[in-house]
Order: structure tokens, then C-alpha cells, then sequence
């Protein structure tokens, strides 16, 4: 008797198990953790998003960044199950110089670049030998420097990839700036001491600076907006589609319309 007790325990155990790995394969994942910038993506996940998400049963972390590169290599370790504060383009560069397998799942609201200052009003005020300060992230500089192309200020080789310019791609420095690249995350304390600063939206607003504030807002072109990232064997997981639905529901739509004045809304956020 006691052979058959413990013959059934281990049977009940096994399917047990088989379940739950059954569960876990088919993407019945319940407990997330999203990493997300600190500004304005960690405040749509926290004020909007992962509300959405606990009405649909997930119980989620957000786990706030200050940089680039650790969002991006949390996800790829697997410590977080997604990301939001990248560009397809930057991920892109990411793979590449890393190694890693992460992947794009769609846009979110994007706070646009900015060119601010506290001496100027206008782009008409530049003048010879002015000091400008844009980030050091290859993706951030190559958008700032089209804007500048776009000014007239400067002149980009017209045979390259506009969104790798780099410096070493201006042929043509109009009013002799002095362009300095500096961390991302500093723009907004350089603002004192020089005359523009071309500054990424998520860090103008986590630095109390608004969007309105700005000299002149970016276009932002689809390639730069930022968006969900995972790794790309998840892609297609239950909560990925968690997540998209949350993002594509009118209750983030209305969210974005009193919160993100001033964002380059994602193509279905549009009417």
C-alpha cells in the first residue's frame, strides 16, 4: 500500500511539474519586471501602463535606469523582461557592437529632442564662435547634427547614413562652433554654460526643463522614436502582448493626450 501512496506522489509531482513547465513555455508568465529610463517612460509604465497590466492579472516591477547601455544588458541577461527608452536605430548599434539578441516590439510616446538655452530665443540668434553641447551617444549626436544641418549652421556629407552622422561628417562648420558631446544625462546642467544644448526629452523633463521650453522641438522621424524592447526569443510571449495591448488601449491614449503635451505620438496613437 505504502509503494502505491508514494508511486501516485511522484506521479502527481511529475505532472505537476510538466504543468509548470508547460505554463512557463507557452508564455503564462505573471510576473514581470520593465526597466525603463528615469522621466517621462518610467512615469507612463508607473502612472498608466503597468495599472493596465495588474487589471489583466500581472503582478510588475519597474526597475528605473540612468544610462543606455544597463537597460539593454539586463534585458539580454534576462533580470528584466523588457525595456522602454531606445530607438530601433540605437538597438540596432547595440546588437551589433554587443553581441545581443534584443529586439524591437513597437513605439511609445516619444519626447523629442530639443535645442534650449538660457541666452537665446530663436535659431536666428547664432553667432560666430558659439558653444553648443549635444549627447555622446552616437544616436542622440546624429539627430542633433541633422537639426543643425537643418539650420544652416552646419553642412553633413551628403553621401553618408544620416542617422550614423558624426562629427567627423561635417564639411562645413558655417559659424565656427565649438561643439562639445557630453553624457546625455549632463545636457541639462550645461544649459549655464553654453549657448544651446540640444537636449533628449526624457532628460530635458527629468530635469524640470518642458518640452514648451525648448528654442525648437525635433520632428521626430518613425526611425527615432523610442519604443517596447525584448529579447527576441520573447517576442512573441503572452506578455509582450500584454504589454502591446496596454500601449494600444484608449485608456494610454487618454493618458498621453493630458500627460505627454508636446510628444511625437506612435502611429496608433493617431487619429
Amino acid at each position: 500500500m505504502k509503494k502505491i501512496i508514494i508511486s501516485l506522489l511522484a506521479l502527481f509531482t511529475l505532472l505537476a511539474l510538466a504543468a509548470c513547465t508547460s505554463g512557463e513555455a507557452s508564455g503564462d508568465k505573471k510576473e514581470l519586471k520593465i526597466g525603463a529610463t528615469s522621466g517621462p517612460y518610467a512615469d507612463q509604465l508607473k502612472e498608466s501602463i503597468i495599472p493596465l497590466l495588474e487589471k489583466d492579472g500581472y503582478k510588475v516591477k519597474l526597475v528605473e535606469f540612468n544610462d543606455y547601455i544597463q537597460p539593454n544588458r539586463a534585458l539580454q541577461e534576462g533580470s528584466i523582461d523588457a525595456n522602454v527608452f531606445q530607438t530601433s536605430v540605437y538597438l540596432e548599434a547595440f546588437n551589433k557592437e554587443h553581441n545581443t539578441d534584443l529586439a524591437i516590439g513597437h513605439a511609445v510616446p516619444t519626447a523629442p529632442i530639443g535645442l534650449y538655452s538660457e541666452k537665446h530665443k530663436d535659431v536666428s540668434d547664432v553667432k560666430e564662435g558659439m558653444k553648443l553641447t549635444l549627447s555622446n551617444d552616437p544616436v542622440s549626436m546624429a539627430r542633433a547634427l541633422q537639426m543643425l544641418d537643418r539650420f544652416g549652421w552646419i553642412t553633413l556629407a551628403g553621401e553618408i547614413d544620416q542617422t550614423r552622422a558624426s562629427e567627423k561628417d561635417i564639411v562645413d562648420n558655417k559659424y565656427n562652433l565649438e561643439i562639445i558631446a557630453m553624457d546625455g544625462a549632463q545636457l541639462p546642467r550645461s544649459l549655464g554654460d553654453t549657448d544651446f544644448a540640444f537636449i533628449n526629452g526624457n532628460f530635458a523633463i527629468a530635469s524640470g526643463l518642458h518640452l514648451e521650453d525648448a528654442v525648437l522641438l525635433e520632428d521626430t522621424p518613425p526611425e527615432f522614436m523610442n519604443n517596447v524592447a525584448y529579447h527576441k526569443d520573447n517576442l512573441d510571449e503572452t506578455f509582450a502582448e500584454a504589454i502591446k495591448k496596454a500601449y494600444h488601449s484608449e485608456e494610454f491614449l487618454q493618458y498621453t493626450n493630458e500627460n505627454n503635451a508636446g510628444f511625437t505620438k506612435p502611429d496608433y496613437q493617431k487619429e
